[in-house]
């Protein structure tokens, strides 16, 4: 099966809502986390529970914990790509209003997925 690229939504000015997340997580929540994205990176649409769930209207999550403490990152697909948008951290349910947030992300990245493709190298340096 071939690898799923993976790319990171960034906003106009150029942040990336995922990376400013998981800078913010304890590391051993982070390692978790980036397990995941290499899941999603090996099995894309094909990543399933417990690992990985579909929302709805297109938005997905990656599911990881911690003790006792649910970390979810929120992605949708764009053509054969996984565009991840963010990270939360999950009480009892995702929020609505960030399922709408993720849904505004997923447009403005259809709408021009270049001006929304965090470019590592370019943000480096």
């Amino acid at each position: 099966m071939p690898q799923t690229e993976v790319n990171f939504f960034c906003n106009s000015d150029g942040s990336c809502p995922f990376l400013q997340w998981l800078e913010l997580l304890p590391r051993e929540a982070q390692n978790k986390c980036l397990v995941r994205v290499e899941r999603l990176i090996e099995r894309g649409h094909e990543l399933r529970r417990p690992e990985a769930d579909l929302l709805r209207d297109g938005i997905h999550e990656l599911r990881a914990s911690r003790n006792g403490v649910y970390y979810r990152i929120l992605y949708f697909f764009h053509k054969q790509k996984a565009i991840i948008w963010t990270g939360i951290v999950k009480e009892s349910s995702v929020p609505s209003a960030q399922i709408e947030r993720a849904l505004k992300a997923k447009l403005l990245y259809e709408s021009n997925p270049t001006k929304h493709t965090f470019a590592i190298e370019e943000n480096e340096q």
